[in-house]
């Protein structure tokens, strides 16, 4: 459903361009769950960004369904790492932004809105504001809003980065749930080595400065999935491996390695 090709993005330098992203192919299929994993500087959010429509591609070409990617567009839902809310408004204004912005009538959009409220465990809240919620709250609020705009694809920076590594895992589980139940097709960008493995059907690992993605690996863990899997040894050998290439891209940024 999705295909990165050739897409490569450089910015403008002193003395000339600092290359982001070499030319990179990525090919995403329906309901995949797909972890972009590297060291800072790799061109993973560049890459997400690229995705969303909020970056233009140096070359290549990104496409949806077929359709070029040259703008923003309700059919890519984005969260990012900060709270992104807009604090003049309630939670349930938040999540019927974008579908007041359609044009929807309030009665659907408050209908569809308190639907993924719930599920994203937020029933009673509608009427607070950001300020009034926890991180971990707002960032439910978030997904929530995106879901709600029912985009083709998910796209995810860092999303529960900022959290606590209690509230870390149990937005990790809701969003599995939630996925697993609406089937939705996600990118995920994170820095965590669990984490990539425990939320995604695939690993892509980027290697660092100029990024460019070096491997695409399969997890092999079934769903639905419970953090006893973190155990298993199936799970243990894929984050050896990817604990090694994350080490020799970490040491390669640093000028350590060649």
């Amino acid at each position: 459903m999705l295909q990165v090709s050739g897409v490569s993005k450089a910015f403008a330098a002193r003395g000339g361009q600092t290359v982001a992203l070499q030319a990179t192919d990525l090919l995403v299929q329906e309901n995949d769950f797909i972890t972009i994993l590297g060291p800072s500087g790799c061109g993973k959010s560049t890459l997400l960004r690229m995705v969303a429509g909020l970056d233009t591609p140096s070359s290549g070409v990104i496409a949806l369904d077929g359709q070029p990617v040259s703008s923003p567009g309700a059919d890519r839902g984005m969260v990012f790492q900060s709270y992104t809310l807009f604090p003049w408004l309630t939670v349930l204004q938040n999540v019927c932004f974008g579908l007041r912005e359609k044009g929807m009538p309030a009665a659907k959009q408050q209908e569809i809105a308190r639907h993924f409220l719930a599920k994203v465990g937020l029933s009673g809240f509608e009427s607070h504001f950001p300020k009034q919620l926890s991180g971990g709250m707002q960032q439910r609020t978030a997904l929530a809003r995106a879901l709600a705009n029912n985009p083709r694809i998910l796209l995810m920076d860092e999303p529960f980065g900022a959290l606590d590594h209690q509230t870390r895992e149990l937005m990790q589980e809701l969003l599995l749930g939630i996925w697993e139940e609406e089937r939705k097709t996600v990118l995920f960008v994170t820095h965590d080595i669990d984490e990539a493995i425990f939320m995604g059907n695939r690993v892509v690992v980027m290697s660092a400065r100029p990024g460019r993605i070096k491997c695409d690996l399969p997890v092999p863990l079934a769903h639905p999935r419970h953090y006893a899997m973190k155990t298993t040894p199936p799970f243990a050998e894929l984050k050896a491996r990817l604990t090694e290439e994350i080490r020799i891209e970490v040491r390669r940024a640093a000028g350590l390695e060649s």
